[in-house]
């Protein structure tokens, strides 16, 4: 595989990032934190190592592994990497909501996104993928074409799920078959975290239902996950509030109550610090996209 090719691509407009062959080599990469993304994210590891936390499980990035990220999925990724050892992937990343209908024409094809989309998938992760499955074709195509309109981002789209439908039936035997192993520390942190998150912090219940010492669950957290166990809380809380805000009628009050963030003034602080808009911003923002598509799409 050729590394002097190199592809970003995000247009605002369609709802769409796009980066092919996009290569790290530390200095120009976050170090890892938890986020997660309104749209479903595709990412394929060409060269280099990391590990990921998806759903309260660690996995490893190698050469050749594939991931999916669902909309609102919290997860966490760390690369490891130097001048020498350089870590390359390939990401696409797009609102469902805007390109649903272009998939709607082939059935099996629907089918398969709706199920990536929706389901609860055995594992976010496929490995081992050869170099003829890791998509070179497709994006290499898609560069050689007009990215100027919703049609051809669409139509991209579409032979990329194509081939992701091919790859991921041939593959998906290595993740049902996989083995049943032993949680780690921090799995059982987060999943501790995952099981509460709308309670208020309890570090001295946490460690004694985890057989964990206080001092233990703070530092390893912090080492490992790059962020202390409230930020951790809030970052939880926000996410589910996305996904409340533009899928229920709550008030944002009711909202931040549901996610455990009582003191509503407290709530739009950090949801406009992280997003840049405020809680009703971001829902009217939401409902004038979503009207639009259904407009589009009459």
């Amino acid at each position: 595989m050729s590394n002097n090719f190199l592809l970003t691509f995000y247009h605002h407009d369609f709802f769409l990032h796009y980066a092919y062959l996009r290569k790290s080599t530390g200095s120009d990469w976050f170090k890892g934190t938890f986020h997660a993304h309104r749209g479903l994210e595709v990412l394929i590891v060409h060269e280099g190592n990391g590990k990921l936390i998806v759903d309260q499980k660690s996995y490893e990035l190698t050469p050749g592994t594939l991931c999916v990220f669902q909309p609102y999925q919290l997860h966490f990724l760390q690369a490891e990497m130097s001048e020498e050892t350089p870590f390359v992937r390939s990401i696409i990343q797009f609102e469902p909501l805007m390109y649903e209908a272009y998939f709607e024409k082939w059935p099996s094809l629907f089918a398969f996104y709706k199920r990536l989309l929706t389901s609860k998938l055995p594992s976010p992760c496929l490995y081992n993928l050869d170099e003829a499955d890791q998509f070179h074709s497709v994006f290499q195509i898609w560069e050689n074409r007009k990215r100027t309109n919703e049609e051809e981002f669409s139509l991209f789209l579409v032979a990329f799920f194509y081939q992701l439908k091919s790859v991921w039936e041939r593959y998906q035997n290595q993740v049902e078959l996989s083995a049943v192993r032993t949680p780690s520390q921090i799995e059982r942190i987060l999943a501790w975290l995952e099981a509460r998150y709308t309670e208020p912090l309890s570090l001295n219940n946490m460690a004694n239902e985890l057989h964990l010492s206080p001092y233990l669950i703070s530092h390893r957290f912090k080492e490992w996950v790059g962020m202390t166990l409230s930020e951790y809380l809030n970052e939880r809380r926000l996410q589910e509030s996305v996904k409340l805000l533009t899928t229920t009628n709550h008030t944002v009050a009711q909202i931040g109550e549901i996610i455990g963030l009582e003191n509503c003034s407290y709530f739009c602080k950090i949801f406009k610090k992280k997003f840049g808009l405020s809680p009703h911003q971001y829902r009217k923002k939401w409902l004038q996209l979503f009207e639009s598509t259904q407009k589009s799409s009459q």
